[in-house]
């Protein structure tokens, strides 16, 4: 009985999703396992976007349609521990029964015949390029976009993600990062001898950290530097222990 209040009520604070079959409960589920936003991926019928819930206001728009429309993220709400509410037999008036997951997301059917999905975002009033996705473009007016290819996303492709060494361009590799804004963070692999110092990332929009290199092709680990804190790419499934018991994760250049 509390699993059934638990799903209706989170279908009732996410609404209606259109592409996605909430019926199922399995969208909601897939989104309460997310500890924090991820990179787009195909989920059903559309392309699933999450963002932090800790901006204000968060808008995608498409290429496809002309830019014309934009549609703003949901923020999705997770109910709170009874233990939260319920004190001493009673409820708190002055606790909210639910709380803030940290994810804002929204959902794009997928347009028959489309082979990329190119976009910008909108973030607390500024025009940008999404944070969670390494691919970028240069869009016809030469304006910066995000970018999602298509072309294999025919079937059932409900737990389908997109490969993490997408790169910018031939013979360089993006990497990006996302955490608290006015920070310095650097990254450091086996392309420069693990040295920490040697490459600032530098910070796009608030909290989103980027930095373009040229890497000679193959396969290559690295890791995040903040705060004196070695952290693996969370934008990024692949990751491995080094000998020495550290993780770090993989990529390729092409």
């Amino acid at each position: 009985m509390k699993t059934f209040i638990t799903t209706v009520l989170l279908i009732y604070i996410i609404g209606n999703i259109g592409a996605v079959d909430i019926e199922s409960y399995h969208f909601i589920d897939h989104l309460r396992s997310m500890s924090a936003p991820v990179k787009p991926e195909i989920y059903g019928d559309g392309v699933l976007f999450t963002a932090s819930s800790s901006y204000n206001r968060v808008g995608i728009s498409f290429a496809y349609e002309g830019y014309a429309k934009v549609y703003w993220f949901k923020r999705f709400m997770v109910p709170r521990d009874r233990a939260e509410v319920v004190i001493d037999g009673k409820i708190q008036k002055n606790v909210n029964p639910n709380r803030d997951s940290g994810i804002m997301f929204h959902v794009q059917p997928i347009p028959g015949g489309l082979k990329n999905m190119d976009y910008r975002m909108i973030i607390d009033g500024l025009w940008t390029v999404d944070p969670m996705n390494p691919l970028t473009v240069t869009g016809p007016s030469g304006i910066a976009e995000s970018r999602i290819p298509l072309a294999a996303s025919s079937g059932d492709s409900s737990e389908q993600s997109f490969p993490a060494d997408t790169q910018v361009q031939s013979g360089t590799y993006r990497f990006s990062c996302q955490g608290p804004p006015g920070e310095t963070v650097t990254v450091a692999g086996s392309f420069n001898s693990w040295d920490p110092f040697m490459y600032e990332m530098q910070e796009t929009s608030p909290g989103f950290y980027t930095l373009t290199l040229p890497l000679p092709p193959g396969t290559f680990q690295y890791v995040f530097f903040q705060r004196g804190e070695q952290i693996p790419d969370r934008l990024n499934a692949k990751s491995i222990y080094t000998r020495d018991g550290r993780i770090v994760s993989e990529a390729v250049v092409r």
